[in-house]
């Protein structure tokens, strides 16, 4: 596909955008390629300036769950930003926003609304050691929590895209507090609190990985983490902003049965707005500012454009509870995908749940950060640039998930990308 446009546009956004983009894995430089510039998106498809059509399997890193350009979101948002698209105090949609969280998050009896994920983390790290008194928080390699400076250490993601083990301009003081486990390997975890007994604040997971690629809790894996923050009077901590209102309209909790002491959820619940929130039951969310002492404030909180658009997003997922459609359409592309690669004897391992997967590039499976970074990125990145000539977009790093969408259903667009992945491996 010709992206001369694309490539136009990029150079000049390098002369006033650092590495022309503002996000670094925009750039593609794990994939070898340029990167594309989007023009628009609708449904599951997405149109560069070159008027190149991709089937998007990238959905705004999963947070596009209806698909692009929902009709009903597009009509609420513009109806809210009509009245305005910031007030800087408290608005009727944030509200409501937050009722619609607290009826389908269990462990969720109060929230406080913020503008991305990462702020969502940082703040329960701030609310978790507030309450608690204590100061070390536990996090798992491979687990991406935003780029805060206590939590880049060892992190997936972007980090792990760029080979990067952690940021210069972080204090070594500021990660002195944070220690790092094995996922799915409790006694990693079981090791620091006997070191570090009744210091720990909390424990931080990513209930299913999403940020060194889809990776799977194994069984009693999240319930070992309860029962250890339970016996040390430590917090559990769910990011969730993946995972929430993705897995199913509890995220990840409602799944597993297993709930967090504060939930960090993102992306979707923005409607494609910066939006994120964080919460926990009331006696956790109410040392929080104006009610207690731990302080945390954003011009930008509760914005009205944005929360308009989120519970738009989550009313019509409430209603329609789409999950194990999705969940269903997802099993059989995998099963598809690994079809494929068997018959043109490419070694992959797919991991999958609900409607994330991940295609890594190894005979071994798949099961923590050591395991996914041994899987072959170079080839990864020619399965990138084989669907991208085919018309499917997934994430420009093998550190990331896939997402389908509602979308993806109609128009027989899993068709599309089936007819690209079998492509793909044949000339692999």
């Amino acid at each position: 596909m010709a992206r001369a446009i694309s490539q136009k546009l990029h150079k000049r956004a390098m002369q006033t955008i650092v590495g022309g983009v503002n996000s670094p894995v925009r750039a593609f430089d794990s994939v070898d390629e340029s990167p594309i510039l989007v023009d628009s998106a609708k449904g599951a498809l997405l149109f560069d300036v070159d008027s190149n059509e991709y089937v998007d399997h990238l959905m705004s890193w999963g947070a596009a769950i209806l698909g692009h350009a929902d009709d009903d979101v597009c009509r609420a948002s513009i109806e809210a930003l009509q009245r305005g698209s910031s007030y800087g105090l408290t608005n009727i949609h944030e509200i409501e926003l937050a009722e619609i969280i607290t009826g389908a998050c269990e462990s969720i009896e109060m929230l406080r609304t913020v503008s991305s994920g990462t702020e969502a983390v940082m703040s329960a790290i701030r609310l978790a050691r507030g309450f608690t008194g204590r100061e070390k928080i536990i996090k798992f390699e491979g687990c991406y929590h935003g780029h805060s400076d206590g939590l880049l250490s060892k992190s997936g993601s972007g980090l792990a895209t760029l080979g990067i083990p952690a940021s210069k301009g972080v204090c070594k003081g500021v990660c002195a507090d944070t220690l790092i486990a094995k996922y799915n390997d409790l006694e990693s975890v079981r090791d620091f609190f006997k070191v570090y007994r009744g210091e720990i604040a909390a424990i931080i997971v990513e209930p299913v990985a999403g940020n060194m690629g889809v990776v799977l809790p194994e069984d009693g894996f999240l319930e070992g983490l309860r029962s250890i923050c339970d016996e040390n009077n430590s917090l559990l901590i769910f990011d969730e902003v993946i995972t929430g209102f993705r897995i199913s309209s509890g995220g990840v909790q409602k799944e597993t049965h297993v709930l967090a002491d504060i939930t960090t959820l993102g992306k979707i619940i923005g409607g494609g707005f910066p939006c994120a929130a964080f919460g926990a039951s009331k006696e956790i969310m109410e040392i929080l500012a104006p009610l207690g002492e731990v302080y945390q404030a954003g011009t930008l909180s509760g914005n009205p454009v944005a929360a308009s658009a989120g519970k738009t997003v989550l009313k019509k997922l409430l209603k329609q509870n789409p999950y194990e459609k999705l969940e269903r359409a997802t099993s059989e592309l995998v099963c598809d995908i690994k079809s494929f690669a068997a018959a043109a004897n490419v070694d992959i391992q797919v991991n999958h749940i609900g409607s994330m997967f991940t295609v890594f590039f190894t005979d071994p499976p798949v099961r923590d950060y050591d395991s996914a970074c041994r899987a072959d990125k170079k080839k990864y990145s020619e399965l990138f640039s084989h669907l991208l000539n085919n018309g499917v977009l997934i994430p420009p790093s093998s550190m990331e998930a896939c997402f389908l969408s509602l979308a993806h259903l109609e128009n027989n667009m899993l068709e599309k990308s089936r007819a690209a992945f079998k492509t793909a491996f044949c000339a692999m």
